[in-house]
């Protein structure tokens, strides 16, 4: 993996992970927990949507469903 490559994961991670903390309410993790989140998702997502029937989607789409995936999860794990 090159540093472009990073970078773009980094950003796509950020992105889907603060989406996702707003859709999920008290789902803000600060930046880095939302980029955490987001990578996390996005792996969530490219190994469960194909096995559910849903085809690729963009990259921060994946990520976002796989982060409120994610979130929904960890929120049900706080409680």
């Amino acid at each position: 993996m090159n540093a472009k490559a990073l970078i773009i994961w980094l950003i796509v991670g950020a992105v889907a992970g603060w989406l996702a903390g707003m859709v999920v309410k008290g789902g803000a993790c600060g930046l880095i927990g939302n980029i955490i989140v987001g990578i996390v998702g996005g792996l969530i997502a490219g190994w469960l949507l194909p096995r559910i029937g849903v085809g690729v989607i963009d990259a921060i789409m994946n990520a976002f469903v796989g982060a409120v995936i994610l979130l929904v999860i960890l929120r049900l794990i706080e409680l």
